[in-house]
């Protein structure tokens, strides 16, 4: 068995990195999708699609557009579902596709830091598995694949 795992959440540092590299590390049969990780081609694809857009606000619209597709594309193919929650920038892309994923049924695993507890309380209720660290995400998809 393999699992297929989207990671939702900010673009602007490796997180996902650090878990395709642990997954690999503990031999997980785990393949990875999620947004584009290219910040700027996210910004922009868009207007490369689209072409040259008015305004910022135009831009935006166009390029959501497009990563809004990717997004609903690479989260049905998905088995599981894990959503970071941190501290340093704003979440509200990890907070859409987590709610998408609990609506739609996708198993969730939220990480969020123990003080981001109440600002996602309901969202994490939602959840299959909350914890507080990436290393608690993938051991809890290795119980997933232990033989009984």
């Amino acid at each position: 068995m393999e699992l297929n795992v989207y990671l939702a959440g900010q673009i602007h540092d490796d997180w996902r990195e650090d878990i395709r590299s642990q997954a690999r590390k503990l031999d997980l049969p785990l393949t990875f999708s999620g947004p584009m990780e290219n910040h700027d081609r996210s910004d922009n694809i868009g207007e490369e699609i689209y072409g040259d857009q008015p305004d910022n606000v135009f831009k935006d619209e166009a390029a959501s557009s497009i990563n809004n597709l990717r997004t609903q594309i690479l989260m049905q193919k998905a088995d599981v579902v894990i959503a970071l929650f941190g501290e340093k920038y704003k979440q509200w892309n990890s907070a859409m596709d987590a709610g998408i994923a609990a609506a739609s049924g996708k198993p969730l695993i939220i990480i969020r830091p123990r003080n981001l507890h109440h600002p996602i309380k309901e969202l994490a209720n939602k959840a299959q598995v909350v914890v507080e660290t990436p290393e608690q995400a993938l051991k809890a998809l290795a119980y997933v694949f232990e033989e009984y």
